[in-house]
């Protein structure tokens, strides 16, 4: 998979904009300001192509990235973020529901947290979505360039118990600012590519 070759496609903000595809879907979630729009970029080797916003909230459709015209990355608003009004809050949750209601349709499910802090309720909510769709998911601990040497053992332990992985889910610690792990990453994502295909 070429992961040079992207194009942007589309912003759905609602479920008759979701897009309905045989190409396999690596979704990425996470809480507003966790970073997921420069994990993407990252892994993509681009500055802008997921949408960075210095203010918390901003992401709110699902936005779908064509890779190598063989695999949609789809990056799921952020959540969380206690200044979003209610309306735009229950536009979320449901846009969420419509997305999450044909899991088949999720190859990898990418799911973003904070590596310095214990996941939030929120965070503990989105995992379940994922493990109920039955996908493969990956847990990507991201900002570990904030933290000590001594502390990732720890936080690692903290965020696989609150989040009740399975021994099988890897957690990867990622700096989408230093590019920390970034290759083992995108070698998970590829592998899942193609797995899909056979």
């Amino acid at each position: 998979m070429n992961i040079h070759n992207v194009e942007f496609i589309k912003s759905a903000a609602n479920a008759k904009d979701l897009i309905e595809t045989p190409m396999p879907q690596i979704v990425f979630s996470g809480k507003s300001n966790v970073g997921k729009s420069s994990v993407i970029n990252r892994l993509l080797n681009r500055k802008s192509l997921a949408r960075v916003s210095s203010s918390p909230g901003k992401t709110i459709h699902v936005n779908y990235i064509l890779v190598d015209k063989r695999a949609y990355f789809v990056d799921l608003p952020g959540y969380g973020y206690a200044k979003v009004a209610k309306t735009e809050k229950a536009r979320w949750s449901k846009l969420m529901e419509e997305f999450f209601i044909q899991p088949d349709h999720i190859t990898l499910g990418v799911m973003i947290v904070d590596a310095r802090h214990k996941p939030t309720a929120d965070d503990v909510i989105m995992s379940q979505w994922f493990k109920d769709s039955g996908c493969d998911m990956i847990i990507v601990a991201n900002k570990v360039d904030k933290l000590k040497n001594s502390e990732k053992e720890r936080n690692l332990s903290v965020i696989r118990e609150t989040l009740d992985l399975h021994n099988d889910t890897q957690i990867i610690m990622f700096s989408a600012e230093k590019g920390t792990n970034s290759d083992v990453l995108l070698a998970k994502i590829k592998d899942s590519v193609a797995r899909w295909k056979q």
